[in-house]
């Protein structure tokens, strides 16, 4: 018979010897592609961002708003590529978070944005600066965090080490950016002082301009001497406190006045403007333990890598320099402690999930051993390697990197790749027991074996493709995120089907006995004889057939019931068990330093105590290393003297009993009580499972007016906080912040020769100081500013403040109080724009036993819908877009739920895809529109193991559970596909329909199976990784349930539908024959 295209690919590989080379190369390209893929533990999602900063000194936040942020957000939003515009209008500053569609190129959304905001600068108003573009990137991200802490030391010292260190680290290939956060800095502070000041007759003005002049050295030229050339340069520079001092500011008296007869010259830290330290937990060790009795002094350096580099090797080099510089560059007692290390957890991650591949492959080949035999179970191990191998290369060659979606995305595979071996093996071992094989070779047998099978399992593997594929074009932040699993399973279903009809039959003739005269039908066992005896009853008999599909459609029923009764429920992602955690403080507006680091650390003092805390830091004033979710959320932006951060480091997760999430609820409710007492909003931001959002739920409040929508919003607010299970409710609404405002007389300052512009600058430099220089020491790593300003005690007397003398153009002297009025005003609040409309953010999380935020929603939807608006209306809640027009209140959610509604959104736009793919590639091979629907029939009874296991476990139906389900149904199909094409083979051999229906299921049901077998062996590795659970729980009870279900169900709808197309073919009237007459 001629041989179709798997026969024809068999025989001529069958003998080949290229077949090992092929087989070989296919492994070497898959340690090559090991090698060199960059390891990560987490997949770059690109999403092209930019933040762009514009200052108008002076301007209110409405002021700002309709000069600044209106004018430039329009420009911006004529990009192409952008997808959302957060903008801030704050008292003297404008800023517009720009951020691109995922997936646009990185590099040319930022030259196109680059190019508009210089195309159009005539929009930015006089007295505005020009826009300030700093772009935004998951790889700014540090992947390394080292704290540098001493008992010793205090902060300024500690940061003079940490620039050193700093130099050297930079060095490190591959590294880019290296910042250090904590410490004060170098700064040479000139504390003027006033009454000195008007004894002499000097303005701090005039101080301001000679430490200015008195800093210039600048080159005049050359002389030529001699037949020589001389340079000439004039001027001096200030070194040191000495020359600062020695400056001279004016005369009087006949005497020299000096900068040290004015201030106090000092050379030494910076005032606080932050405070970072770090303390050891309950379960630190080493030198962390020398910090469990008090927190230290410490200095942060973040190391981010270069794009596309490994982010193990880079860590690795960098923690190689470190040691290296321990005792020499850093002193012997200032410990580095490392409480950052993505590249250790990369590692660690990438390494378990190449071990638990492992396990899956072995795993695997032990249950085909078991089931087909030794030999036969070697040559399927043969098949794993190559496709897997051929994947990862595919892998690397589409530009991934080696993290733990692509080799989720490969143990996902394993136990569906190793179908196609599977099911060629165990035809050509069936093919070696039948007579009809007497007298073959052994190449023949496997030929015609491989060819019956060959062209059901291409349309099944392309049926299988065709459930996985879809899910690659799922949108949103979500979709980089998963897409490796349908490509890299797409690629390995492929290989799988080549490796399977070149590489299983030439393994098959070397390893297996076959052939010759001793061809003979195997005995079939008693579950064989069981199931013909019950399925030959269910055909026969009406009643039982009606009886057994009304118990399935029960059973689907009940399953899906599930859901709505919350047995089941529904997530996004669930939480994973990292090491690490963060508690964002926000005390209230005008709050000081030392205020907010006393709560910081009261906090940090209980955190500590926990017995899973290894070490923690506190960021007061500033903000922490930022992780990609502080990225998305723009925390490194948090400073002022009002916030703090908590980086808390863990115990590695395989060392304690508790999830991380577990242990940040546990926490959240020790602190809530002293941040309740102290006024403070506090969160507990853990790192997400998948892309970050700017909160789990975040309502946005739209409409006409801003200080209505900021009247609803307060009232969202407190019916989220008053809902169970809602926690870190939190709104985009600062508190009153009083400020005084100096009002000029202008006639007065006229009159007394003092300009408004003097009056201005004085009072800024007295109370915020003035940078006139820097101190030329080339020793320093860091900028040493010479700051002018007054003490800290006079500055914060309102009256000392306003008594500061300034001289008038005729030398007169006269004091800023009788120039100015102290108006006490309430600062500004920040208005906030999303695609160019005027919002205001309500955001909470969600804990206890509510955990998703799709029943907090549910729950909080009728309590919003009583809110009472003066206006006559209600309040309109949306689920996914915002208002079309802003003439009226509402409100959108947003948050994880807009993530959770467009992932699934697109999942089951995914699903229908699938299902219409499926449907025309069995129309294609069955040429009948009603034979695919019977075998889709089987794609719902998967449903029926998936939700009773998810409720029964505890797990979430989440984002991967419905991967499972879908990557499932093309296994289902294909299972269906088996069944039907065999009984279409026997009945075109003149088999009776019921019984080539009861043999289809005796016969096939053995590679179904195993390849069922197989596909909850390979997922078995991963079922309790917290956030593939239920891809795991969806692959595993699905089949089950599917195959035992599948196995009677679709033979019987077969069977009913043929039997009926029978039966009208019988019915229908034979035409009698017409007799032609011929015309001669």
């Amino acid at each position: 018979p001629k041989l179709g295209p798997a026969g024809r690919m068999a025989q001529a590989f069958i003998h080949s010897k290229l077949t090992p080379l092929l087989l070989l190369a296919s492994v070497v390209l898959g340690a090559f592609a090991v090698w060199k893929l960059p390891r990560e533990e987490e997949p770059q999602i690109i999403v092209p961002m930019s933040d762009v900063f514009v200052r108008m000194p002076g301007a209110s936040a409405k002021e700002v708003e309709q000069r600044v942020t209106k004018p430039l957000e329009r420009v911006l939003w004529e990009i192409p590529g952008v997808e959302y515009l957060y903008s801030t209008s704050s008292p003297g500053m404008a800023s517009v978070i720009v951020r691109f569609k995922v997936g646009e190129d990185e590099e040319r959304s930022m030259v196109r944005l680059q190019e508009k905001i210089a195309a159009h600068m005539d929009v930015v108003p006089p007295g505005a600066s020009a826009p300030l573009v700093k772009p935004r990137s998951i790889d700014d991200v540090p992947v390394l965090a080292v704290t540098l802490w001493s008992k010793r030391y205090s902060g300024y010292e500690l940061r003079r080490v940490a620039a050193e260190v700093q130099e050297q680290v930079k060095q490190v290939p591959g590294v880019s950016e290296v910042t250090l956060t904590g410490g004060e800095r170098r700064h040479l502070r000139v504390l003027l002082d006033p009454d000195k000041m008007a004894a002499r007759q000097v303005s701090p003005l005039a101080v301001a301009s000679a430490l200015g002049a008195a800093n210039e050295r600048l080159p005049a030229g050359a002389l030529s001497a001699g037949d020589r050339e001389i340079r000439l340069e004039t001027g001096t520079l200030l070194a040191n406190a000495g020359d600062v001092g020695g400056v001279v500011v004016a005369v009087a008296g006949g005497r020299a006045v000096f900068v040290r007869d004015l201030a106090t010259v000092v050379d030494g830290p910076e005032e606080p403007s932050t405070y970072v330290r770090f303390g050891g937990g309950a379960a630190a060790e080493g030198s962390a333990a020398e910090a469990v009795d008090g927190p230290s002094p410490a200095v942060t350096l973040s190391v981010a890598k270069h794009k596309g580099q490994n982010a193990v090797s880079v860590v690795d080099d960098v923690n190689r320099k470190l040691r290296s510089l321990e005792g020499t560059m850093v002193p012997a007692d200032v410990h580095l402690s490392v409480t950052r290390d993505y590249g250790a957890t990369a590692a660690e991650k990438s390494n378990e999930l190449l071990m638990h591949m492992a396990i899956a492959v072995v795993s695997v080949g032990i249950l085909i051993w078991l089931t087909l035999g030794r030999r036969e179970s070697g040559i399927v191990m043969l098949a794993i390697p190559a496709t897997l191998a051929l994947t990862l290369a595919v892998i690397y060659l589409y530009g991934y990197t080696l993290n733990r979606i692509t080799l989720f995305a490969l143990i996902f595979s394993i136990g569906i790749l190793v179908d196609d071996a599977i099911v060629v093996v165990e035809n050509i071992t069936r093919h070696c027991r039948l007579p009809e094989s007497r007298g073959l070779t052994p190449a023949q047998i496997a030929v015609r074996a491989v060819d019956e099978v060959g062209n059901p399992t291409i349309l099944a593997t392309m049926t299988v493709i065709a459930a996985i594929l879809p899910m690659a074009f799922v949108g949103g932040l979500m979709g980089p995120y998963m897409r490796p699993i349908p490509i890299g399973a797409t690629a390995a279903m492929v290989f799988s089907l080549i490796v399977a009809f070149i590489v299983t039959p030439w393994a098959t003739i070397r390893f297996m006995k076959c052939g010759g005269d001793e061809g003979h039908e195997a005995p079939e066992g008693a579950m064989t004889r069981f199931y013909r005896r019950v399925m030959g009853a269910l055909l026969r008999v009406a009643r039982l057939r009606h009886l057994f599909l009304g118990g399935v459609v029960v059973l689907l029923l009940g399953a899906m019931a599930l859901v709505a009764i919350k047995f089941v429920r529904v997530k996004m992602l669930p939480f994973d068990n990292k090491s690490e955690f963060q508690v964002v403080i926000d005390m209230p507006e005008g709050t000081t330093l030392e205020g907010t680091d006393h709560v910081a650390q009261e906090i940090a003092d209980v955190i500590a105590k926990q017995p899973e805390v290894t070490n923690y830091q506190t960021y007061v004033g500033t903000s922490g290393p930022y992780n990609f979710n502080g990225l998305v959320r723009h925390y490194f932006l948090r400073q002022g003297s009002n916030v703090a951060d908590i980086q808390i480091n863990l115990v590695d997760g395989g060392d304690r009993k508790a999830q991380s999430h577990a242990i940040a609820k546990r926490v959240r409710d020790l602190i809530l009580p002293i941040a309740q007492r102290a006024g403070a909003r506090i969160k507990v931001a853990e790192v997400p499972p998948g892309p970050p959002v700017l909160e789990t739920i975040v309502a946005e409040i739209y409409g006409p007016d801003y200080q209505r929508q900021i009247e609803v919003a307060k009232q969202v607010r407190e019916k989220m906080e008053q809902s169970p299970g809602v926690v870190d409710v939190d709104w985009y609404v600062e508190d009153d912040q009083p400020k005084y405002r100096f009002v000029v007389d202008k006639e007065k300052a006229a009159l007394s020769g003092v300009s408004e512009a003097e009056i201005v600058r004085a009072i800024r430099l007295a109370a915020a100081g003035e940078t006139t220089g820097l101190v030329h020491d080339d020793r320093e790593k860091e900028d040493v500013p010479i700051v002018l300003r007054l003490d800290r005690a006079t500055r914060s007397d309102l009256g000392r403040l306003q008594g500061l003398r300034l001289v008038g153009r005729s030398g007169n002297m006269v004091a800023v109080g009788e120039l100015v009025h102290a108006e006490l005003v309430v600062e500004d609040k920040s208005i906030f724009h999303k695609n160019l409309m005027p919002v205001v953010y309500v955001t909470g999380d969600v804990a206890g036993r509510v955990e998703s935020p799709v029943y907090a929603i549910l729950a909080l939807g009728p309590e919003l819908d009583k809110i009472q608006l003066p206006e006559g209306y209600k309040l309109e809640q949306r689920t996914a877009t915002q208002p079309f027009l802003s003439d009226k209140l509402a409100m959108k959610w947003d948050g994880e739920w807009h993530v959770t509604y467009e992932v699934f959104r697109d999942l089951g736009l995914a699903f229908a895809g699938v299902l219409v793919l499926i449907y025309v590639l069995n129309v294609a091979w069955f040429q009948s529109f009603k034979t695919p629907l019977v075998i889709m029939s089987a794609i719902p009874f998967s449903l029926v193991g998936i939700l009773p296991a998810h409720g029964l476990l505890g797990a979430f139906f989440t984002a991967t559970s419905m991967i499972g389900f879908i990557a499932g149904a093309g296994i289902v199909v294909r299972n269906s596909i088996i069944l039907v094409d065999f009984v279409e083979q026997r009945l075109r051999e003149g088999v009776p329909l019921e019984q080539a229906v009861v043999d289809a299921g005796a016969i096939r049901f053995r590679p179904m199976v195993l390849t069922a077998a197989a596909v909850v062996v390979g997922a078995a590795v991963i079922l309790f990784d917290p956030i593939f659970q239920g891809l795991a729980i969806s692959l595993m009870a699905g089949e089950v349930a599917s195959l035992l279900l599948s196995r009677m169900t679709v033979p019987i709808v077969y069977f009913m539908m043929r039997r009926r197309e029978e039966r009208k073919e019988r019915a229908r009237p034979k035409s009698a024959p017409v007799e032609a007459e011929v015309v001669l």
